[in-house]
């Protein structure tokens, strides 16, 4: 006797070579609904899929099939797919480049017909146009369509091979989800390479440079930020999203539990760039009496601002460093003081980020060890450490050979 389907289950069967398939009806692209099938080895895993169909059809997200345009299915994935595993960051890069380049590019695709080829010949044309013509006729939005070749003025503007790395991950993490709703039998984009990036050698500031500039910063209203940002290595968002409840002033420690980012016009709070990242770090006592003169002076704002100071809409409680009206500082903003730092105290212009960089030159000038020094950053492995400061630490290493050569004594026999 055939075994009863469950309440609202949808058509469960059995084939004759023994796996199951169910079928309901979905939503299309365009908005009209058409039967799709799912398939799998065991009764429960049809039932999963199909309820999965059943929540998408519900919420009025169309399902991706075969034959679909892989422009249709990269909206698919955008919408229904990425969101869950994606930061929003990522997301938003990844939504970018698609509409910008892959979309207008590859789009029109039937998704089981993509071929290696295809991937193969527009990472080749990507890397050799003009960035801005990539934007031409085909842009969905206003804004996107600056044509300057069309013109006869070319910008010249073409993409590094860490954007073409970024366009090679959205079309391979969207075609892994394909095969694993089998939609296709194989990822064409795995099978196609991408150029190898070459490391930018970092430049951080030396000890002179951050004396220099921290002397100058002493007058800023954020002068705890500048501080903490080189004593310490934070990310710009992970120091921006700090609360008072993170920090200990008595112990000299401060966790690492968010960060802030701007997405489109949003500043937006979430999770830390890795696992790793979620960190305990020791403050130096320099720091520590910074940031206790960093909470009066903010004490003092918020008395001075009285009902204009308002926080964010969404901002934890208690933020460490926030506008002079209570609100969360632009992490885009800290650049543009950093440079007018730069300027006043005549050293060279570097990026927030630098400030980490410096930290970690800084730390290995003084013998800590690259362990210590990926716990700090937080960074998620220490090879992603050693490669990016190989260059620093040979200065290290060649002062480690000379204090060997001091513990050895000398070869000379005559010499006791």
């Amino acid at each position: 006797m055939a075994k009863r389907r469950a309440n609202g289950e949808g058509t469960i069967t059995k084939r004759k070579d023994g796996r199951y398939h169910a079928a309901a009806y979905v939503y299309r692209p365009d908005g009209t609904r058409t039967r799709k099938f799912v398939y799998g080895k065991t009764r429960e895993e049809v039932a999963d899929k199909l309820t999965e169909l059943q929540e998408m059809t519900r919420q009025g997200i169309p399902a991706a099939s075969s034959t679909m345009a892989f422009g249709d299915y990269l909206t698919y994935w955008l919408a229904a797919v990425a969101p869950e595993r994606l930061k929003p960051a990522t997301l938003n890069s990844y939504e970018g480049l698609s509409r910008l380049y892959i979309r207008p590019a590859l789009g029109k695709k039937r998704l089981n017909r993509l071929s290696p080829t295809d991937v193969r010949r527009f990472l080749t044309d990507f890397r050799g146009a003009c960035l801005c013509c990539l934007r031409g006729a085909d842009a969905e939005r206003p804004e996107d369509k600056r044509v300057c070749c069309a013109v006869g003025r070319c910008c010249k503007r073409r993409p590094s091979a860490r954007t073409v790395q970024y366009i090679h991950a959205v079309l391979r993490s969207a075609l892994q989800q394909a095969m694993r709703e089998e939609l296709i039998a194989r990822n064409v984009a795995r099978i196609v390479e991408t150029p190898t990036v070459a490391p930018q050698e970092v430049r951080p500031l030396d000890a002179a440079e951050v004396r220099m500039l921290l002397k100058v910063a002493q007058s800023h209203r954020l002068y705890a930020l500048w501080l903490l940002l080189v004593s310490t290595g934070l990310r710009r968002g992970e120091a921006l999203a700090l609360t008072w409840s993170d920090i200990d002033l008595a112990t000299g420690t401060l966790r690492v539990r968010r960060n802030v980012q701007r997405i489109r016009r949003e500043l937006i709070f979430g999770t830390p760039k890795t696992k790793r990242s979620v960190r305990t770090i020791s403050v130096p006592q320099r720091c520590v009496r910074a940031l206790a003169a960093h909470r009066e002076q903010q004490e003092r704002e918020r008395k001075v601002a009285g009902a204009k100071w308002k926080p964010t809409p969404g901002q934890p409680t208690g933020l460490v460093f926030t506008t002079t009206t209570g609100g969360v500082t632009d992490p885009r903003g800290l650049n543009r003081m950093l440079t007018i730092l730069c300027r006043n105290a005549r050293v060279r212009r570097v990026r927030v980020h630098d400030l980490r960089h410096t930290c970690a030159s800084l730390l290995l000038a003084q013998g800590v060890d690259a362990r210590t020094i990926m716990e700090t950053l937080g960074h998620s492995t220490i090879t992603m450490t050693l490669d990016t400061y190989a260059h620093v630490m040979q200065t290290t290493l060649r002062a480690a050979a000379d204090r060997m050569d001091d513990t050895l004594g000398s070869d000379d026999p005559d010499e006791d």
